[in-house]
């Protein structure tokens, strides 16, 4: 996030898109509820499905899924033809604008309504509504990003924001929401396949000699790794032999999971590291157990790029112990005797050695509540909102983007569009949430939402099973019939180890950020018992 949780409830407009808050990110819906109940803050939702932020909204888009680059461009250029654009903050502070200009002149709110389903009254109203505001922030998900044009969806969200000059202002900004609680920490930490901690480029000599200076070896590879599709396309190939996962269940949460399957069963050797034995484990030959957050100490850093200690409140069962020694275990058997810490402090200290924009944290520092990067000094109090006065690329710069459709529409076989996403209830691929008597007490079974006319088209009532099918698989479970989703869309949660909707969705991929388009695909729905 380029601004805080907090600053939510000092915004003027807040426009969320791509996220079902309320389900993935309750506590920060609590704070848009109440910016909202303050009586300062009006609520934009653009969402395909009706969530349960709608009920708070002053205006919900409903666009069809993949979409978003059109809406978007609509919104700007209703905003450039009506002159509600910082004009001001565009000369002073970004480059590019006629590019974008020139890109959005097409995108009238008649074209926007034939692609994406919005009415133009509600387009115009919505761009008029957000341009208006003093301080408006943005905040998306991953409804925006897992798309083959998800690239461009965050580029778009970015041209709007500046175009109104909402980035670099308290209340305002482009608000990422990160869809597990270290996702932030992992990909400052390196997580990444092109480059290290701080994304400090793999690409650059400079990053590569200190950080091998600092580790004790001759040199470090410069050529960036692969992302986790390409890793298993590589392995059902048998270019990639062997692979470690942490944390991760590909199996349940990665597109085409039989694609997913045969990549890890080509593998020579397969190694697991988790806290309970999930579907991608039981592949494995071999499966190190592993601490779960209160069993270790250490840090993560959340969606506001805030950092905090995370305390060891009990001790790990049986063999399990905490990632990082079974890591520096192995790195030492493997004949890297340089990885040895005393404890997760240790690693810490080194990590804000290596790394800018941690280099002011040490444990001392995070133990009130954390800090949010980047904190560069000893003395600096961490940074509430970025790009205050200047980017990080000195201007921003605008990009003039082009709509493109989904990678696979619908047609006589394959009538449905298919979206997926998570519940309240539950959390990602259900490793953890799926062993708690409440949670599965509250969602206990994997439901596809249906429009009723649909429904009732087909003869289905909510309790029937039915049987959804695409081009590369096909799942059952049970209707949950109603207004949530539009005619010729269904919803589909991917908690359900038991009901793998993995197995329906496509492995196209954007281009440059690589990831998977989960949030589209063509289908068709039948009531079981029906071939």
């Amino acid at each position: 996030m380029t601004n805080s949780i907090e600053e939510i409830e000092k915004s003027d407009v807040v426009l969320v898109t791509g996220t079902n808050t309320t389900g993935m990110h309750p506590v920060i819906a609590s704070a848009i509820k109440r910016a909202v109940r303050s009586g300062k803050t009006k609520l934009i939702v653009t969402d395909p499905r009706k969530i349960e932020l709608v009920n708070h909204a002053e205006l919900w888009l409903r666009p069809k899924p993949g979409s978003d680059v059109a809406w978007l461009n609509g919104m700007m250029h209703v905003i450039i033809k009506e002159g509600l654009h910082a004009k001001e903050y565009i000369a002073d502070r970004t480059e590019g604008f006629e590019d974008l200009k020139k890109a959005v002149s097409t995108y009238t709110p008649e074209r926007v309504e034939e692609i994406s389903g919005i009415p133009k009254d509600d387009l115009i109203a919505a761009a008029r509504l957000y341009a208006g505001a003093p301080a408006a922030s943005i905040l998306y998900a991953m409804g925006i990003t897992q798309h083959i044009n998800g690239t461009d969806g965050v580029k778009s969200v970015a041209n709007l924001a500046m175009l109104c000059g909402n980035i670099g202002i308290e209340g305002g900004g482009v608000n990422p929401l990160r869809g597990q609680n270290n996702v932030q920490g992992a990909c400052d930490m390196g997580g990444l396949p092109n480059v290290f901690s701080g994304y400090q480029p793999v690409t650059s000599s400079e990053n590569r000699e200190k950080m091998a200076k600092a580790w004790g070896v001759e040199s470090l590879p410069e050529k960036p790794g692969s992302t986790i599709v390409e890793i298993v396309d590589a392995a059902g190939k048998g270019v990639i032999k062997a692979l470690y996962i942490m944390g991760e269940n590909p199996v349940v949460s990665d597109p085409d999971a039989h694609h997913v399957i045969e990549g890890l069963k080509s593998l020579d050797f397969l190694v697991v590291q988790d806290i309970f034995l999930n579907r991608t484990a039981r592949l494995a030959h071999v499966v190190l157990p592993a601490a779960c957050f209160a069993e270790k100490d250490g840090t993560f850093t959340n969606t506001e790029r805030r950092v905090q200690l995370v305390r060891k409140a009990v001790e790990p069962p049986g063999d399990a112990r905490p990632d990082w020694q079974i890591l520096c275990d192995l790195a030492r058997q493997m004949g890297y005797k340089n990885m040895t810490y005393p404890d997760a402090a240790a690693i810490f200290n080194e990590i804000a050695a290596l790394t800018p924009s941690y280099s002011g944290m040490d444990y001392g520092r995070l133990v009130n509540g954390g800090l949010q990067w980047p904190c560069p000094t000893k003395d600096h109090p961490g940074t509430k909102y970025l790009h205050k006065d200047r980017f990080t690329r000195g201007k921003g710069l605008f990009h003039g983007i082009e709509w493109i459709p989904p990678a696979e529409g619908t047609d006589e076989n394959y009538p449905f569009l298919l979206t997926t996403g998570r519940v309240l209830y539950q959390y990602h691929t259900g490793t953890m949430s799926r062993r708690s008597v409440a949670l599965n007490e509250r969602y206990p079974e994997c439901l596809v939402e249906i429009n009723d006319e649909d429904a009732d088209r087909m003869g289905i009532s909510s309790g029937d099973k039915i049987r959804v099918i695409s081009r590369r698989g096909k799942i059952e479970a049970t209707a949950s019939v109603g207004d949530s989703v539009e005619a010729g869309i269904i919803f589909i949660p991917f908690h359900f180890a038991e009901v793998p909707v993995n197995e329906l969705t496509i492995a196209a991929l954007d281009p440059i950020a690589k990831i998977p388009e989960f949030k589209v695909c063509a289908v068709r729905v039948e009531p079981v018992g029906e071939e």
